[in-house]
């Protein structure tokens, strides 16, 4: 079944000073030029193409909170020189061809909710919009199967598959509605009940992707095939370096019938990860389990009796009632030396946890604030939680540094810190790059991992080559061999950038 698309929009992260049409450029690397007869071709290949410097300030950013900071000062990342809408694989197919003939680079872009600078035009050149790729266009219920093109909004997503067809695949990362498909599977995103669903990687069944030379290929598409390497995996977490998603196919699960939920103070944020981790390894798949330390306890939950004393621990599952009640007699179980807290708690962090306001609203009164989450083992939790906090706190001008626990596995968990700061206005972005350096520095002298579901974008490119260590070769040459001439997103990943220059000083 065949289903008319939808397509949305992105939200601005926060104003341009100035306005977007007199914004300008804050990186320096080279900007490649587009010229009358390559827009000509351009709008031969598209249809829609938009050239007005406004709208193409305006898709050049995302939400990044330094791209935030430099709105404040009328600077965008980079402007790119075209903005390309396409309406199909094959503009998108069209539009990639004729950039590799060119040597102009690619920036792909959906909802452009991306907090680490994914899709900023470090060269300009073309950006690719592909918010038009909008729709669920086939569902197979008997399987489980939801066929939809990449720039589908989540919100949408979802709202037309729960009501059509009374499924849902169970990705609902914060950004829900500023995100979009293509977009949880470029970055390898978590959404907030992937205890139970997965994160996306484990809910991609199959995609089409368009290749640096205008190709387009099929991976995936059957239940655990044994046909060599999965090539769906090689384009998710990507971050549109190698090629362009234009459509997925994703599980699906029946909409849930039952819910479940309750919440804890624990004495100490280590008692709760060890709850956490028994919790998860009995096999209980909670849709959600989430530790807050103190100050976020503190913060989140105050006005409804939380102090800075409380570890809070929420806990909330969907499904078959006989499933969530076994899983949550486990949460029980496990949480029986600590403190019942109301439910209400719960429902306040369903009623706020798709908010984003508060980063513009800080960011407007000159405040630096950003959230850096990482992944371990959970023998390693304890000492990533106490490092990571001390070396944040220990930059001058850090005014507060927490975390909460929003992601558990067999093997270990998620770890989300949180920092905000005020500094002289132009000492803002040397504050964030130092407060990052020290924070990464920590967790990976503690055996954590570079990032759980953000990505890497600019922010973190200058550490994936230590981190990929001799694997970040294969990277580059994976990289070589799909995109010889480099246009696909160029700067990010930390990978050679025939456009020169450095993306982002040190990135």
């Amino acid at each position: 079944m065949t289903l008319a698309p939808a397509p949305g929009s992105p939200t601005p992260p926060i104003d341009i000073a100035g306005g977007a049409a007199e914004a300008t450029g804050r990186l320096s690397p080279p900007v490649v030029l587009l010229d009358d007869g390559f827009l000509d071709l351009l709008s031969q290949a598209c249809a829609d193409i938009r050239l007005d410097p406004g709208e193409r300030a305006e898709a050049s950013r995302d939400w990044w909170p330094l791209a935030m900071v430099w709105a404040t000062e009328g600077k965008v990342g980079q402007v790119a020189g075209a903005i390309a809408r396409p309406t199909s694989t094959d503009e998108v197919a069209a539009v990639l061809r004729l950039c590799a003939d060119a040597r102009v680079p690619v920036t792909p872009a959906g909802g452009r909710s991306s907090v680490v600078g994914g899709t900023v035009p470090v060269h300009g050149g073309v950006l690719l919009d592909l918010t038009e790729l909008s729709g669920i266009e086939e569902v197979d219920a008997t399987s489980g199967i939801v066929q939809v093109l990449a720039g589908t909004f989540g919100d949408a997503f979802e709202d037309e598959l729960q009501a059509a067809h009374g499924l849902t695949v169970g990705h609902w990362p914060q950004s829900m509605s500023l995100s979009t498909v293509g977009g949880w599977i470029a970055c390898r995103g978590a959404g907030q009940l992937s205890n139970r669903y997965g994160k996306i990687e484990d809910i991609v069944v199959g995609l089409e992707v368009v290749l640096a030379d205008g190709t387009v290929v099929r991976t995936g598409g059957q239940p655990r095939e044994a046909i060599g390497p999965d090539l769906t995996r090689l384009f998710v977490g990507a971050e549109g370096t190698l090629g362009v998603i234009t459509r997925a196919w994703l599980q699906a699960w029946p909409t849930p019938h039952h819910t479940a939920r309750g919440a804890w103070s624990f004495p100490t944020f280590s008692a709760a990860l060890d709850a956490m981790r028994r919790i998860t390894q009995r096999g209980a798949p909670v849709a959600v389990l989430r530790l807050y330390d103190g100050i976020e306890s503190q913060r989140n939950f105050g006005e409804l009796g939380v102090e800075a004393t409380d570890n809070v621990l929420l806990a909330y599952d969907e499904g078959d009632t006989l499933m969530v009640g076994a899983a949550m007699a486990v949460v029980d179980a496990e949480c029986a030396g600590a403190r019942r807290l109301d439910d209400a708690l719960v429902e306040r962090w369903f009623g706020h946890r798709n908010e984003v306001s508060a980063l513009e609203a800080l960011i407007s009164k000159g405040y630096v604030v950003d959230t850096m989450e990482i992944s371990a083992p959970w023998s390693k939790l304890d000492a990533i939680y106490e490092a990571a906090v001390a070396a944040i706190s220990a930059v001058p001008g850090t005014l507060a540094a927490s975390a909460h626990q929003s992601h558990s596995y067999l093997t270990g968990a998620c770890l989300y810190f949180t920092f905000a700061a005020q500094v002289a206005p132009d000492e803002r972005e040397a504050y964030y790059r130092a407060v990052w350096d020290a924070g990464t520095r920590a967790v990976l002298a503690e055996g954590g991992s570079l990032s759980h579901h953000h990505a890497v974008g600019l922010n973190r490119a200058r550490f994936l080559p230590e981190v990929l260590g001799e694997g970040f070769g294969v990277l580059t040459s994976i990289k070589a061999a799909l995109d010889p001439h480099g246009i696909c997103n160029p700067g990010k990943l930390g990978l050679p950038d025939p456009f020169g220059g450095e993306a982002w000083p040190g990135a």
